[in-house]
């Protein structure tokens, strides 16, 4: 076995450690890297967009930028929410520098900001549904349950 086979294990490992946003959506925690998060919004006001495909809610406005909102129950394959139920939008970047799109994955509740480490990652399960594991990276072990690690490039872009 080479040694870039064993190392490849670690270095996932490893670039999963650190800050995560908390974000549930149904009964489901899921995480953001915390660099990658702009802004939490409550309640955003979101402007429908004729002919968006399913996922895309609407688009909001962000301090005078136009956001792509994008519906993760929608895209997760959950049912929607009831009628007037609350939505948290958590506004994450895809890109570098001024070239950086901002998009708002809409969620039913954000949690507490993680530190975690390393030791608590782990690949993705064989039992998790395909269209999951293409939208997360692996799952961290909490004291309340399994947090899986959403990537947010292929979040927003599974639907383009």
């Amino acid at each position: 076995m080479s040694a870039a086979v064993q190392t490849r294990p670690v270095e996932e490992a490893s670039a999963s450690a650190g800050m995560w946003l908390t974000v549930f959506v149904g009964t489901q925690t899921f995480g953001l890297p915390v660099l990658r998060v702009r802004d939490v919004i409550a309640s955003p006001r979101i402007n429908h967009v004729p002919l968006a495909p399913r996922e895309v809610a609407g688009s909001l406005n962000l301090r005078g930028r136009i956001v792509t909102a994008i519906d993760m129950r929608t895209r997760l394959g959950l049912p929607p929410r009831e009628g007037n139920a609350p939505v948290m939008c958590a506004i994450v970047d895809v890109g570098e520098g001024i070239a950086a799109e901002f998009y708002a994955l809409l969620v039913d509740e954000v949690g507490d900001v993680l530190s975690l480490g390393a030791e608590r990652f782990e690949k993705n399960p064989v039992t998790l549904a395909p269209d999951w594991q293409t939208l997360c990276t692996g799952l961290f072990r909490l004291d309340a349950g399994l947090m899986l690690a959403l990537d947010i490039d292929t979040v927003v872009m599974a639907g383009a």
